[in-house]
């Protein structure tokens, strides 16, 4: 029954809720990396389009459990900030991913064509997030139109991310440092239908503690008299995002650069469909128009540092500072500074 009682939960409990759900998230996300990693080399669909669809949702699925949860209750704020925090702390994730590759600079030795489709992808679902509020609120059954145009855009960009994975049109130079995509052969002899089974169930796990860490965060936002938007941008939006840290690093260090790259970008791709899912469960109007200041400032913010990022995959700086390419280092310091913006 305490389960099923969050109004009488007090702060500690609600904490206590919160701690585990992020414990489970956490060691979740971190074993269906490897069964992605598997998956991308039995189906022969790469690690980019792996990254992008099945590890970038699969990892994702917390957080937007979360989001549209909270849209569902109500409560908009921490729907959208949730979404929005989680795409840039994403990003900043690929930072420490780029200072455990101590090779070469990340962008440099994971250089493809699909992961830069995938972050200009990014970009304009960004972008479209960015100027609903300034068009008509106007929905039809409670929808904006702007949500069917975010999953259209994103169907079809994944489309192209891999139509360009088949048929690519440019590619990058290959230096001594670039680590491209090779299939491991040990792979090809795994159950395929094992591996779907266990990627099925962790997304159930993932997306089941994504739904009990909204009440949790709702609490601890009332409890503790925080806004929602700091709740979701510095506690909901990272804890949900931990999968995406561990499997970052965790495929780096299997020398699956290119999966750690495109399951950062692929899922921030992604989380911009937390919106969409969540305006159609907000029953209160337009979810756009119901976004406050700060979230305003972290989509803007979140762009910013996928343009970067944008940069850093063109530019393919080899070493920079200390192995960690420049980009990183402006995308670590802009999130830090967003977050103490939002703190001050």
């Amino acid at each position: 029954m305490f389960l099923l009682e969050p109004e009488n939960w007090t702060l500690l409990q609600a904490m206590l809720v919160f701690v585990g759900c992020a414990s489970v998230i956490a060691i979740a996300g971190t074993r269906i990396t490897g069964v992605v990693d598997q998956l991308a080399d039995r189906t022969r669909i790469g690690e980019a389009a792996a990254g992008a669809v099945l590890l970038g949702a699969s990892t994702s699925l917390g957080g937007s459990v979360l989001s549209v949860t909270a849209a569902w209750n109500g409560h908009a704020e921490l729907a959208i900030s949730n979404a929005l925090g989680g795409i840039a702390v994403q990003t900043f994730f690929l930072g420490v991913a780029d200072m455990v590759y101590r090779r070469a600079n990340l962008e440099h030795a994971a250089a493809s064509l699909p992961n830069m489709m995938q972050n200009g992808l990014l970009i304009c679902l960004l972008s479209l997030i960015l100027l609903s509020p300034y068009l008509p609120n106007y929905t039809i059954g409670g929808v904006h139109p702007v949500t069917p145009v975010l999953l259209i855009v994103y169907a079809y960009g994944i489309y192209l991310v891999r139509r360009a994975s088949e048929h690519p049109m440019w590619r990058p130079s290959l230096t001594r440092d670039t680590r491209e995509d090779q299939p491991d052969d040990a792979n090809s002899k795994l159950s395929l239908a094992g591996l779907w089974f266990r990627f099925l169930v962790l997304m159930i796990i993932l997306g089941v503690s994504g739904w009990a860490l909204e009440p949790a965060a709702t609490v601890i936002a009332s409890k503790a008299n925080l806004t929602q938007t700091l709740v979701g941008v510095l506690l909901t939006a990272i804890s949900t995002s931990i999968p995406e840290l561990v499997t970052s690093v965790a495929a780096v260090r299997r020398g699956a650069l290119t999966l750690a790259v495109s399951g950062i970008i692929g899922g921030n791709a992604f989380d911009t469909l937390f919106t969409a899912a969540s305006d159609i469960a907000y029953r209160d109007g337009s979810i756009y128009h119901a976004l406050p200041e700060d979230s305003m400032f972290w989509a803007a913010l979140t762009l910013l540092m996928s343009g970067v990022l944008m940069m850093g995959l063109i530019r393919r700086e080899r070493h920079g500072i200390g192995q960690i390419g420049m980009e990183s280092v402006v995308i670590m310091v802009l999130y830090l500074l967003g977050v103490a913006l939002l703190l001050w």
